[in-house]
């Protein structure tokens, strides 16, 4: 007779009219120690047997103190960057035989302690985490409490922690000097989120491109707030009312990318005829939209790739508190989206 599964202990034992220690005790071989008769044993592994008892590996990792699961916190999961990451992240975990317990902080610091505090209570063997980026103390409690811990995308400066990022800097500096090589010299940057520290790394090279071209840098042409659709199009829409326009939009994420070319459609502008169009984060649709994508490219498997052969240094010597910290260098790949305004 076939019986469904059964993974918990209490559910077993309450099949059999035992306690769950007793069915504790003869599942891991202690039977003769406790002095259960021969009958109870046999009857409480063959049930097992027939209920296919496989207990899940949080309960095993009650006991053992190992639960072959990571646990992953990101701030965006409709973000493409942090899908692809987690993807990667998901793939090398599985290699290693471990699984990955997913939760998303949707960019709210609150929500992002509840998660710590949940992954914890699942003792999970690591954390991997894309802070939300404003606070930190939460982390370094988190790192100072032993839980092997790596940082991804939003780094802490300053701050001693095992971080995987993207050279951010870079990328912001040459995006911004690739359209200052063609000619533009009014190049709008709408932002994400102001206070992250991916955001204030390519605001840095975005500047710093400026200034090494003797580019006076027009401060109403640093806008936006938030790395999703709506900023993008909203600003878009409030800085091509303005008088004199940009040559050029340089768009900190894909998110907001795709509400500016919303808002230069509806508007009846084309890329790059009217508006040229830089874009950080290369995605698999950006060379098959309308107009190719300009775009800076980040090595979003790598960095998932690089983030779990971290953790999983920690997690087989959990004494070794070496720091270590990667900058992965950035890509820019040209395509049509920029006007040469030189020829």
């Amino acid at each position: 007779m076939m019986h469904s599964s059964v993974n918990d202990i209490r559910d077993l034992a309450k099949l059999l009219g035992l306690s769950p220690t007793t069915v504790s005790r003869v599942l891991n071989g202690k039977s003769e120690k406790y002095r259960i008769s021969n009958l109870t044993a046999q009857k409480v592994k063959q049930a097992a047997k027939e209920y296919n008892y496989s207990p899940s590996k949080i309960a095993r990792g009650l006991k053992m103190d190992k639960t072959d699961t990571i646990g992953l916190i990101i701030p965006d999961i409709s973000n493409p960057f942090f899908a692809d990451i987690a993807y990667s992240i998901e793939k090398e975990a599985r290699l290693k035989g471990y699984s990955i317990i997913l939760c998303d902080s949707v960019d709210d610091l609150k929500v992002e302690k509840e998660l710590i505090n949940l992954l914890r209570s699942h003792k999970v063997d690591g954390i991997i985490i894309a802070p939300v980026g404003i606070r930190f103390e939460h982390i370094i409690n988190l790192y100072n409490s032993g839980i092997p811990l790596v940082v991804i995308d939003r780094c802490f400066p300053g701050l001693n922690l095992p971080s995987i990022t993207s050279d951010n800097f870079q990328g912001g500096y040459d995006a911004t000097n690739h359209l200052i090589s063609l000619g533009h010299k009014k190049i709008a940057c709408i932002q994400g989120m102001p206070e992250s520290f991916p955001n204030k790394e390519r605001l840095r090279g975005y500047i710093e491109a400026h200034e090494n071209n003797n580019l006076e840098i027009d401060k109403t042409m640093i806008v936006g707030d938030s790395f999703v659709i709506e900023n993008g199009y909203r600003q878009t829409r409030i800085i091509f009312s303005m008088e004199n326009p940009p040559t050029a939009i340089f768009a900190f994420s894909n998110l907001i990318l795709i509400g500016v070319i919303k808002a230069l459609n509806e508007m009846g502008l084309s890329i790059p005829e009217d508006v040229s169009l830089v874009l950080f984060d290369e995605q698999p649709y950006s060379a098959y939209l309308g107009t190719p994508m300009t775009t800076v490219n980040q090595k979003k498997s790598e960095i998932g790739q690089l983030a779990i052969d971290v953790l999983f240094k920690y997690i087989m010597n959990k004494e070794n508190r070496q720091i270590v910290n990667m900058k992965l260098k950035t890509e820019l790949i040209i395509r049509n989206s920029v006007r040469n305004l030189r020829e």
